[in-house]
């Protein structure tokens, strides 16, 4: 079992940046998968970047060219640098890892707001 607590968000104005950090309660190692992903009320949880444990990666359209997503083993953590912030991008964002064997692993998200 994993344990997924996410930090970092807060309100923030159109073009700023935020670093939301996800912290696991145990070494990340087996986690082959880690990623962020966000949500928005009355719409479906979407992807919004991933990072392979040897170091691939992969964004969302949305998102690519603004959002940098970075993971450091010996800390276990994932952090994801988000710059050039739109409105749109408001939403609660959740850390995810994911095993070999598909077991999948939740933060309880942190909230993101965009406005002037």
């Amino acid at each position: 079992q994993v344990q997924l607590v996410e930090s970092g968000g807060g309100l923030v104005q159109p073009g700023g940046s935020l670093r939301p950090s996800c912290a696991a309660s145990r070494s990340t190692f087996s986690l082959y998968i880690m990623g962020w992903y966000r949500q928005v009320p009355g719409k479906q949880r979407e992807l919004v970047a991933t990072i392979a444990i040897r170091g691939v990666t992969n964004y969302a359209a949305s998102v690519k060219g603004r959002f940098t997503i970075s993971r450091d083993t010996a800390k276990n953590t994932v952090t994801l640098q988000v710059n050039s912030l739109k409105p749109d991008d408001t939403a609660v964002y959740y850390c995810d890892g994911q095993t070999l064997s598909q077991d999948d692993y939740w933060g309880q998200g942190t909230q993101v707001t965009v406005s002037s």
